[in-house]
């Protein structure tokens, strides 16, 4: 899969993928850095900043997958890339004159994501226009790979960079990360005709759902949508739990933690580079459907951690093999549901995904960290554990597909 060419074009759009999965990498946890070293605000104010941006950057996300189903794709990604590059450039800037605030910060999160789900409606359109069909599955193998890769190795080189240089190092490396991704969509070159409208295709206040109508009116996706926005939802709402039992009670280094998780990277690097292989072999449904049972069975092993080493192992071998489906299942899920699509609808329904995305993970992860304050850690862990263990009966049972509804 990795010698296989998809062309000059593809080539760009993956280097600016990567360059920005890899600032992000770089950036992870830099707001929150930040808020606790510079600001010296408490708990409750960085799970604001953490939940808060996703919320509020999905609301404001609603309108613009319609607005950008009828733009050219490309110059709404390079906008988007701009747009986060200033939003994360003006920390440092306000740092460096001694007016950095809280309020800054939360304004920049909440521009970051929804510029990012904006992007990544346009991105997703605009890969099945220059790809083909055949090869859309090695083209989201290999952004799942880039992916893994800039979570194993972003975060450590992060906080080893905030270490030496001071705690905006890294905004500021993830703010020209999006610089670099702009100017390397600019070269990708070629012509990108405007989508047409006609009168019944202009914006009305209705169409701000058409995504989700779109995805709840096909069986297949209706069901992918619904398992994976529980899953993911899950997955994200244990993160900062874990941090709490491990750093906290069980007294693990900051250094551990990290090992804990860089290390089970690499099984995403496997799993996407076996993706199409096991497509080949099985097929798109059943990879789905299997892939997609096996992700669901490792989070409740984070209710076992123990001190030491073995409660080090525990986690990574939980992780690896979490890491391991996830990165098989996206990639082919993603696929089918790009290739499932009409193109005219790509963006709209790609953007109503991410938003509910965005808002599932805000609205679970402060829930969780309520029933992780009334309970323990330990009991909110085993709680996401055991709902996860439930998500598969949600998996598309058939293989059949709904034919693209026409575009209105």
């Amino acid at each position: 899969m990795g010698r296989r060419s998809l062309g000059r074009r593809f080539g760009w759009l993956w280097a600016a993928f990567a360059v920005s999965s890899y600032g992000s990498g770089l950036g992870f946890g830099a707001f929150s850095v930040l808020a606790i070293m510079v600001l010296h605000v408490g708990p409750a104010e960085v799970s604001v900043l953490s939940a808060a941006g996703l919320a509020v950057g999905a609301v404001l996300a609603v309108p613009l997958g319609p607005w950008v189903e009828f733009r050219r794709k490309r110059p709404v990604m390079i906008a988007m890339d701009l747009i986060r590059f200033a939003a994360l450039v003006s920390i440092p800037v306000a740092f460096a004159l001694g007016w950095l605030t809280f309020v800054q910060l939360l304004v920049v999160s909440v521009l970051v994501a929804a510029a990012k789900i904006a992007f990544t409606s346009a991105s997703g359109a605009y890969l099945k226009t220059l790809v083909p069909q055949e090869d859309l599955l090695v083209a989201n193998a290999r952004f799942e790979s880039t992916t893994w890769s800039s979570v194993a190795l972003g975060p450590p080189l992060g906080g080893a960079a905030i270490g030496l240089f001071g705690p905006v190092t890294t905004v500021l490396a993830d703010a020209f990360s999006y610089l670099l991704s702009a100017l390397g969509i600019r070269a990708i070159g070629g012509t990108e005709p405007h989508p047409e409208r006609t009168e019944k295709s202009r914006l009305r206040p209705g169409d701000l759902l058409d995504g989700w109508r779109y995805i709840l009116a096909n069986p297949v996706l209706r069901r992918l949508f619904l398992n994976t926005m529980l899953v993911n939802g899950l997955i994200m709402a244990t993160e900062p739990l874990l941090a709490v039992l491990m750093l906290g009670e069980l007294g693990f280094e900051p250094w551990q933690y990290g090992l804990a998780f860089a290390v089970p990277c690499a099984g995403g690097f496997i799993g996407s580079r076996l993706a199409r292989k096991f497509v080949t072999r099985f097929g798109q449904h059943r990879v789905m459907l299997v892939a997609g049972t096996l992700r669901a069975c490792w989070l409740i092993g984070l209710f076992f951690i123990r001190p030491g080493l073995p409660g080090l192992v525990i986690v990574m071998v939980v992780e690896l093999g979490l890491i391991l489906c996830i990165s098989v299942f996206n990639p082919v899920m993603v696929t089918y549901r790009l290739s499932s699509t009409e193109t005219g609808r790509v963006a709209r329904m790609t953007s109503a995904w991410s938003i509910s995305s965005s808002a599932t993970i805000a609205t679970l992860t402060a829930l969780w960290g309520l029933l992780a304050t009334a309970t323990s850690p330990r009991l909110a862990l085993a709680a996401a554990g055991l709902l996860c263990l439930v998500t598969p009966v949600l998996l598309p049972r058939r293989d059949h597909t709904k034919q693209p509804q026409p575009v209105s």
